[in-house]
């Protein structure tokens, strides 16, 4: 079997295309490097099964062969990513979603959207389930990516229900683990980034007891502060996994204590990298704050799946 893997190189899509890879299967991974980067498939290069193709999705996919599936992960995901390009994200949520879904029409194959939580925008329901329809602000500056989401979704259904597409949607929360980017922008890599460049660390919003979990994990950990929740940040978002379980038989695996060691001995070695080609520098010259006390290693440990932090 071979899939075509949108967003290949970014966080989930690359952790997607060794998934895929481990069970037997040709991939073909297509990115723009917007917010991918080519670091998270270089391990690749030798894999006979695995193929790369630079190309823009918003543009007509042009894939030669049979396609068994077409895995949609192409987007921008983090706010700042998104909200520094507005545009090209819309774009991706919809011409991108229809070419993506015009391929597997043309090649007869099954279709997944990676779809997200922010189709429930600042949800007025939790813990949130399928059949919610979300409290959103089409005009606000979130909108681009919330909406562009929504329009994906009813763009895969209008498939499934007009041209009998096989399609499959997931709305993935709060995930985290290895190739993440440090800074992105999400809470995780943000408080992490500023703990290690020994920065306050900011808070937006009701999420202390997280913080203070991450702190733990640092020598002379750096104070915290709080600044205000940025307009139409989500107060509470919490997946009802009900449905998961009963039809996919799925729920996380990794215990977040886990998952954050797994996660923050992958971002001090990037942080490393960086320190050493001189691209980030250690506030107040106090390099103690980026000593992270790992109390096991974890340099054996391969994970799928990284559970999302409790709320």
């Amino acid at each position: 079997m071979r899939a075509v893997v949108t967003g290949g190189a970014g966080f989930l899509g690359s952790h997607l295309c060794d998934r895929l890879l481990a069970e037997g299967w040709e991939v073909l991974a297509v990115d723009n490097f917007i917010t991918g980067a080519k670091s998270n498939l270089s391990h690749l290069a030798n894999n006979k099964k695995f193929k790369f193709q630079k190309a823009d999705v918003s543009k007509p996919l042009k894939v030669a062969g049979n396609v068994g599936y077409v895995l949609h992960f192409a987007s921008p995901a983090s706010p700042p990513d998104y909200l520094r390009h507005p545009i090209a994200t819309m774009m991706v949520g919809s011409i991108g979603t229809q070419n993506a879904l015009e391929l597997a029409l043309k090649k007869n194959a099954k279709f997944f959207l990676a779809s997200t939580s922010e189709c429930y925008g600042d949800p007025e329901v939790s813990p949130q389930h399928e059949d919610y329809w979300g409290n959103v602000n089409p005009i606000g500056p979130r909108g681009v990516y919330d909406e562009a989401k929504r329009f994906s979704e009813a763009m895969t259904m209008a498939y499934h229900r007009y041209h009998k597409v096989d399609t499959h949607i997931v709305r993935i929360f709060n995930t985290y683990g290895p190739r993440m980017r440090l800074n992105d922008g999400r809470a995780l890599p943000n408080f992490v980034y500023q703990a290690l460049c020994g920065k306050p660390l900011t808070i937006y919003g009701a999420i202390l007891e997280f913080a203070e979990r991450i702190r733990k994990h640092f020598d002379n950990a750096p104070p915290i502060v709080f600044e205000p929740l940025p307009e139409d940040d989500p107060k509470r978002r919490c997946p009802d996994i009900t449905k998961a379980r009963r039809i996919l038989k799925w729920e996380p695996k990794v215990e977040l204590e886990e998952g954050l060691k797994l996660t923050l001995a992958y971002f001090k070695q990037v942080f490393n990298k960086k320190q050493e080609n001189g691209k980030v520098k250690i506030e107040n010259g106090n390099p103690g704050t980026a000593n992270l006390r790992l109390k096991s290693s974890f340099s054996k440990v391969e994970r799928e799946n990284y559970s999302r932090p409790k709320e």
